[in-house]
């Protein structure tokens, strides 16, 4: 993907209560673009839109690629299975069981790469998402609050990990946190939506 994801007024609402109002922004390709805003500004509902997942009421959004890959806020993980089988569902056979397991590793799972994900904790499970989204062969990837519920410490490794396996990819990441922001993108990448007012 060569050209920017073009947003273009986008407007969504909820049983009549406007989520998204006319928003636009542009998304280079290969370079990694912060959204910061208040809490209920339409920021998750904008990666369901950049995933499909639901259709904007009014405008639209162009140079969406085909392949892409996500952390939702929520985990969206098979528990039975382990957290390098999770991220084998997506990779195939296209990445090896050693470079998934060396990755896992980069972010402190290296002990737990065995184990069912229904044994990890939440903070475990963040990485294990985190990583099957970073691996996966996509052209877009999509990161809602991917670092919530991590401690400091290892919100600094995965913040490493991921601003170094971003190099070259489009990249979103949601955020609330100033600090994570600074950390994965200049500020003049950050895209700060507005709160929208009640009707």
């Amino acid at each position: 993907m060569s050209m920017a994801i073009e947003i273009k007024q986008v407007s969504k609402s909820y049983a009549g209560r406007r989520v998204l109002d006319r928003f636009s922004a542009a998304l280079p390709a290969h370079e990694t673009t912060v959204i910061m805003g208040p809490s209920g500004c339409g920021k998750t509902t904008l990666l369901r839109l950049l995933m499909g997942l639901e259709r904007p009421d009014a405008g639209q959004i162009d140079g969406l690629p085909d392949k892409i890959s996500a952390v939702f806020q929520e985990e969206r993980l098979c528990r039975p299975f382990s957290a390098l089988a999770n991220v084998r569902l997506v990779t195939g056979k296209s990445v090896s069981r050693q470079i998934i397991a060396h990755h896992l590793a980069e972010i402190g799972l290296s002990g737990s790469i065995l184990q069912p994900v229904r044994t990890l904790s939440g903070g475990q499970q963040r990485r294990v998402s985190i990583v099957r989204a970073m691996l996966a062969d996509s052209d877009l990837i999509l990161l809602d609050e991917p670092f919530k519920g991590l401690d400091a410490d290892t919100k600094n490794s995965v913040l490493t990990y991921v601003k170094s396996k971003a190099e070259g990819k489009t990249l979103l990441v949601v955020t609330h946190d100033a600090a994570e922001a600074t950390a994965l993108a200049p500020v003049d990448s950050w895209i700060r939506m507005p709160a929208i007012p009640a009707d």
